[in-house]
C-alpha cells in the first residue's frame, strides 16, 4: 500500500516521508555547486519552521502566505505552516504590490513569508493597508522587524514537542491551501482546497506517471502554482528527488541539460522554444543537413507508430531508427538531458505538430488538464495511449461529462470546496456536484477530452460565427517568430491578429529579411511583414474561413508578467491586452490596410501607432 493511502492529511504524509525515505530528497544550486538535500533534513527544517511560527502564534486554521520563487525553502515554509495546523495562501512572486495586497487581506493573512528584499520591499509598500498582518518573515535579508527563517526556526526549538500533535489534530476535511486563481478572467478568487482534496490529487499522479527514489522531478514553474504543488506532494509521497533551477529563466535549459532529470512539467512556451531552435538549427545547416533531419524525424514518427500498432518496428526500421538516432534524435534528447522519461505540458494549448516532434525523437511529452478549482489536474493522456490535439482522457477517479451548451463539466474527490468569502461565485460554479470549469470542449467515443475554448473568450462575429481565439493563436505561435498571438473579432465581420516578435529569434530574421532587429522601425518593415504575412497565409490554409485571420499588425516589443499581460504561468490575461492594445485591433479594420488571403499573402499591415494604452 502506498504511503499516501495511509495518509488522510498533508503533514502525515509529509512527516512520514522524512522518516521513511532515506534517499536525496532535493538538488538546488548554491554557492556554485548543486547541493543535496535529504529527506532526513527535509524533515527537520520542515519541524522546526512549524515550531516556529506556533512560537509566534500562529493557530490552527490561520493563513500563512508565501511569497517566493521556487527554491527549498519554499517547502520548508509550505509544509511547516501545514504541520503547524495553518492554511497556506501562495502568492506569485511575480505579483505586483497591488496584487500581493489584495490575496494577503482578502484571504486575512496573519503571516507572510517572503523570499527577500525584492519580494520584502513589495510588503513594505503596503503593509500599513494590512492590519490583519502580524508577521513578516523572509528567507533572506530580514532586518528590522522582519523575522529571518533561521531566526524562526531557532526561536522554535523549545515548540518542536508541539508539531506531531498539531499535525496529527488536521483532519482531510479542513482547509489545506487557498491558491488564488490568475484573474484572466477578472480578480483572483480564492480556491479552498481540502487536505483530502490535495491528497486525492496525488494519488492521481500514480495514474500518469510512476515515481520512486531513482526519479528525479525538475521544478521551475512557480510553487505557487497548483500543478507544482501537487507534484512536490506526488514526488515526496514516493520518495523521488526534486530538482530546483537556479532561478534565470534563460539558463532553465541548461539546468534541465546539466542535472538530467527524469520528469519535467512546463507550460508550452518550453517545448515550443526548443522546437522552433531544434527545426531553426536544421534549416540554417545547409539543404543535405536539413534532409538528413527531416528524414530522421519521419524514421522517429514511423517506429513510434509501428509500435503502437504492432508492438515493434520491422527489423529494416528498427536499423534505420538506430541510424536516425545517432545522427539526430538522441541530440534533441540530449536537450533534456537524456534521461527524460516523461513531461506534461499544461496551463495554456500546445500544437500537436510539436508533441509529434517530440515523440518521434524518444521525448513522450503529455497534455493534460486541469484547473486550481481541481487541485491540479482532471485528464490528461497516457505514456502508452497518446492521442496528439487532445487533453487525455479523465483520471480515475475524475468525472468529466460536456454540457448541452458545449461546457466541461468535472466531478471527483479532487474538486474544490468553494471559493473563500464569494457565495455567489461558488453557486454558479458548483452545481449538484459538478465544477463548471467555464471551458468548452468534446470527448470522443474513447473519452479523450479535446479543449475548443473558453466560454468567455469565444468571438461571435457579426455573421453569427463561434470561433475560439486560443487554438488560432496556438497554431501562429508554431511559427519561429512568433512568440505571442492576440486574435481579436467579436461582433466584426471577420477576424484579425495582433502578433509580436520572438526576442530570440530577432537576429535570425533579420538574417533571413535583412536590416537591424535593434532598429526601432524593424518590426514594421516591408521585408519582416512579408515574412510574418506568409506565416499567416499558412496558417489560415489549415482553418474554416471564418476562423481565417483576414489583417494582422505586428506589435513591437513584448507581453510580459511585469506590465501585467501574462499569468505567472504565461497565461495571457486577455482583458488587460485588450484593454492596452485594443485600439490597435479596432485600426485594422479601416480601409487603409492590406489584407492577408486565404491562401497568399500580401504585405505587411503598418499602424499608426503601437504604443499600449495603460
Amino acid at each position: 500500500m502506498r504511503p499516501s493511502a495511509l495518509a488522510t492529511t498533508v503533514p502525515q504524509l509529509i512527516l512520514r516521508a522524512a522518516q521513511r525515505q532515506g534517499s536525496v530528497a532535493a538538488r538546488h544550486y548554491s554557492d556554485g555547486a548543486w547541493r543535496e538535500l535529504s529527506y532526513a533534513e527535509l524533515g527537520e527544517a520542515v519541524r522546526a519552521t512549524a515550531a516556529g511560527l506556533i512560537e509566534l502564534g500562529v493557530q490552527p486554521g490561520e493563513r500563512v502566505a508565501i511569497l517566493a520563487s521556487t527554491r527549498p525553502e519554499w517547502l520548508y515554509a509550505d509544509f511547516g505552516a501545514l504541520c503547524a495546523g495553518a492554511v497556506v495562501v501562495p502568492v506569485y512572486h511575480a505579483n505586483s504590490p497591488e496584487e500581493c495586497e489584495y490575496v494577503l487581506d482578502h484571504s486575512g493573512a496573519r503571516v507572510v513569508i517572503c523570499e527577500n528584499r525584492g519580494q520584502l520591499e513589495k510588503i513594505e509598500q503596503i503593509r500599513g493597508r494590512l492590519p490583519r498582518l502580524a508577521h513578516v518573515v523572509a528567507f533572506e535579508d530580514a532586518a528590522g522587524d522582519v523575522i529571518s527563517l533561521s531566526a524562526l526556526q531557532s526561536a522554535g526549538r523549545r515548540r518542536l514537542v508541539e508539531v506531531e500533535p498539531r499535525a496529527n489534530a488536521v483532519e482531510a476535511t479542513d482547509v489545506c491551501t487557498i491558491p488564488y486563481t490568475s484573474g484572466t478572467t477578472g480578480p483572483p478568487k480564492g480556491c479552498l482546497l481540502t487536505h483530502g482534496n490535495c491528497l486525492a490529487n496525488c494519488r492521481m499522479g500514480a495514474e500518469v506517471a510512476e515515481l520512486g527514489p531513482g526519479s528525479s522531478v525538475f521544478l521551475f514553474l512557480p510553487l505557487a502554482h497548483a500543478l507544482t504543488r501537487a507534484a512536490v506532494i506526488y514526488a515526496i509521497d514516493q520518495g523521488a528527488q526534486m530538482i530546483f533551477w537556479r532561478g534565470e529563466i534563460k539558463a532553465v535549459l541548461g539546468d534541465i541539460a546539466e542535472t538530467r532529470p527524469t520528469h519535467l512539467m512546463s507550460a508550452p512556451q518550453l517545448f515550443e522554444k526548443v522546437y522552433t531552435a531544434a527545426k531553426a538549427a536544421a534549416l540554417e545547416s545547409g539543404a543535405i543537413r536539413r534532409l538528413l533531419f527531416e528524414w530522421a524525424v519521419a524514421c522517429g514518427a514511423k517506429a513510434r507508430r509501428a509500435t503502437a500498432e504492432r508492438g515493434e518496428p520491422s527489423p529494416l526500421l528498427r536499423l534505420r531508427l538506430r541510424l536516425a538516432d545517432r545522427l539526430v534524435l538522441a541530440r534533441v534528447r540530449a536537450l533534456f538531458g537524456g534521461r527524460l522519461q516523461l513531461a506534461l505540458s499544461g496551463a495554456a494549448p500546445i500544437a500537436a505538430e510539436i508533441l509529434e516532434f517530440f515523440a518521434a525523437c524518444g521525448v513522450v511529452v503529455l497534455e493534460g488538464y486541469g484547473m486550481t478549482e481541481g487541485t491540479a489536474m482532471t485528464t490528461c493522456n497516457r505514456p502508452h495511449e497518446i492521442r496528439f490535439g487532445t487533453v487525455g482522457p479523465p483520471v480515475a477517479p475524475a468525472q468529466v461529462a460536456i454540457a448541452g451548451d458545449g461546457e466541461v463539466l468535472v466531478r471527483g474527490p479532487h474538486v474544490f470546496g468553494g471559493y473563500y468569502h464569494d457565495d455567489l461565485a461558488t453557486r454558479s460554479t458548483l452545481i449538484d456536484g459538478w465544477l463548471h470549469t467555464g471551458d468548452l470542449g468534446m470527448l470522443d467515443a474513447r473519452g479523450f477530452l479535446t479543449i475548443t475554448g473558453r466560454k468567455k473568450e469565444i468571438l461571435i462575429t457579426s455573421t453569427g460565427k463561434n470561433v475560439a481565439p486560443a487554438n488560432i493563436e496556438s497554431m501562429l505561435r508554431e511559427s519561429r517568430w512568433i512568440s505571442h498571438a492576440v486574435v481579436f473579432g467579436d461582433r466584426r465581420p471577420h477576424l484579425v491578429a495582433l502578433l509580436w516578435l520572438d526576442p530570440d529569434q530577432l537576429t535570425a530574421l533579420a538574417a533571413r529579411t535583412g536590416g537591424d532587429p535593434g532598429a526601432e522601425g524593424f518590426a514594421a518593415s516591408a521585408a519582416v511583414g512579408a515574412e510574418i504575412a506568409s506565416v499567416v497565409a499558412a496558417v489560415n490554409k489549415r482553418l474554416a474561413r471564418a476562423e481565417q485571420v483576414r489583417r494582422f499588425a505586428i506589435v513591437p516589443g513584448a507581453l510580459s508578467l511585469e506590465t501585467g499581460e501574462l499569468t505567472p504561468t504565461m497565461k495571457l490575461k486577455r482583458a488587460v491586452v485588450h484593454e492596452c492594445y485594443g485600439h490597435l485591433a479596432d485600426e485594422l479594420y479601416g480601409d487603409n490596410v492590406a489584407a492577408v488571403g486565404a491562401a497568399s499573402a500580401r504585405s505587411a499591415i503598418p499602424l499608426g501607432s503601437h504604443a499600449p494604452r495603460r
